[in-house]
């Protein structure tokens, strides 16, 4: 008896008849699934793409929409800064953490304006101006943004310049992105299939994928995949088995996703043997407004700093949760995360930028906030002290905040709980949870052309992903933009690859 939700491959033997006949499908579409359609679709292949939901976008039509993009891009150098591919893979090498794929990263950049034309050609618009100053998504529609290039240790390993391009749209831009790509796809006569969720897949007699067992309505159908399967299915933060296996620190915490993020592509690869990378990696979203943090502090359950409050947003919540947070559960008070803030640094971001954050606690003195936070006694009284003295000698010796963000904190303060949640201008309800907004980065390991490899490094034929069910640039870091960056790149790579398999 084959269990339903097994991801067994079934023998082409066994299938009598295809419903379905296609050259090469893509399951999933988000970013990376339109990508991978409308380079396979232009390469002269006939194209299917099946999603679980019932319509495109997924998470990429969820996001930001911001992609990493540098190198010289039109839109860096109307904005005043110039760029190369090598000082942009210099920063992404230490910015994506350890085991970042060198090789990958390498590509990306090299390619980088070039993929910049492509989407605008795809339709995707870019304004040539620049937001600047440390935000998650920034309210305007400004097409270029600081993602930590200037932020300290990066200044010392690159030059600095902003590459986090933004389509044109005010606050969350995903939804545009995604009208753009699907709309590209479909000018190539890739054809959809919605509510439709791919099971497991078929492989020929010499281990070779050529279609999928998907599931619609209750009904079992099969497709024939003449040339390819592009899994461009997302990650797994959804499936909870799949986070206490392989990222147990994970569980419990606010889920980035459209709920759809099950792991199912990464799953049936594995049946076949494919080989994984990096699945306890995770980028961690803090719930702090990126402009009030730079203007403050950021402390820990002990009431110390421990990270240059300026930096990528992304980093402050990595290592809050891999580093300060030894024991791995959010449980209890042990693993506070305070932003502290004077009037002035909090005054100073205006008030619809600030997502509806307000201060936990009020205070006089550091010594009276310290009481209401329940932080350790003296801990706070010394961290302000010695936080007002770098920020008076305008150098700030312990993390390299920049001397831009710099200025002693005077009464009143206020401390604002993480865990009491942001909540951005389009979305609606109560964010209260650990503080903590999560989503995986480990996935299949796949080559420059997005062909899954096996454990022993060789491609499986017929089989390719991109987007968050492959591993893609990333090792044990993470910066916005990188997901649909990389995403569409090498989905790009993953079509024309698909396409020309016969």
């Amino acid at each position: 008896m084959t269990l339903r939700n097994s991801v067994t491959p079934r023998s082409a033997g066994e299938v009598g008849h295809y419903d379905i006949e296609t050259d090469v499908l893509v399951v999933g579409y988000g970013a990376a699934g339109a990508s991978a359609a409308y380079e396979a679709g232009l390469a002269g292949a006939n194209v299917l793409i099946i999603d679980r939901a019932g319509g495109p976008g997924g998470a990429s039509a969820m996001s930001g929409g911001e992609i990493y993009l540098g190198g010289g891009t039109p839109i860096q150098a109307a904005c005043g800064y110039d760029d190369s591919p090598e000082e942009m893979a210099a920063f992404l090498k230490a910015a994506l953490g350890v085991g970042a794929d060198a090789a990958k990263i390498d590509e990306y950049s090299a390619g980088s304006v070039e993929h910049f034309h492509w989407l605008v050609d795809r339709g995707v618009p870019f304004k040539p101006t620049m937001w600047d100053a440390p935000t998650w998504v920034p309210p305007t529609d400004d097409g270029l943004m600081w993602l930590g290039e200037n932020s300290w240790p990066f200044t010392e390993l690159a030059k600095p310049a902003p590459r986090g391009h933004r389509p044109t749209a005010n606050d969350f831009g995903g939804k545009l992105l995604m009208e753009c790509l699907s709309r590209a796809a479909e000018s190539v006569g890739a054809t959809t299939l919605f509510d439709t969720y791919a099971a497991t897949l078929i492989t020929s007699d010499d281990g070779a994928v050529v279609g999928v067992v998907a599931r619609r309505y209750g009904k079992e159908l099969t497709i024939q995949a003449r040339r390819g399967v592009i899994l461009t299915t997302g990650g797994f933060v959804d499936n909870d088995a799949m986070l206490a296996t392989h990222a147990p620190q994970l569980l419990g915490h606010t889920k980035v996703s459209a709920g759809t993020d099950d792991g199912s592509g990464i799953r049936m690869a594995q049946s076949l043997g494919a080989a994984v990378r990096h699945m306890s990696a995770a980028q961690v979203g803090m719930s702090l407004i990126p402009g009030i943090a730079a203007r403050g502090m950021v402390v820990n359950a002990l009431g110390r700093r421990f990270i240059n409050e300026d930096t990528y947003p992304g980093r402050i919540g990595q290592s809050a949760l891999f580093r300060q947070n030894m024991g791995g559960s959010w449980a209890g008070d042990d693993t506070a995360i305070w932003v502290i803030v004077d009037e002035e640094g909090f005054e100073d971001v205006p008030e619809p930028q600030r997502w509806g954050v307000q201060p936990t606690h009020v205070a006089e003195t550091p010594s009276e906030l310290e009481q209401l936070t329940a932080l350790p006694a003296g801990s706070l009284v010394e961290t302000i002290h010695r936080y007002n003295e770098s920020a008076t000698a305008g150098l700030d010796l312990d993390h390299h905040k920049s001397p831009r963000w710099l200025r002693p904190l005077t009464p009143p303060f206020a401390a604002i709980d993480v865990k009491a949640g942001i909540r951005p201008p389009s979305e609606s309800g109560d964010r209260k949870g650990t503080g903590a907004s999560v989503f995986t980065l480990g996935g299949l390991h796949t080559d420059l052309d997005g062909h899954v490899l096996n454990l022993n490094g060789a491609p499986i034929p017929g089989l390719f992903a991109a987007g968050r069910a492959a591993n893609g640039l990333h090792g044990f870091g993470y910066i916005s933009g990188t997901s649909l960056g990389d995403g569409t790149f090498f989905g790009r790579r993953a079509g024309t690859a698909a396409a020309r398999c016969h």
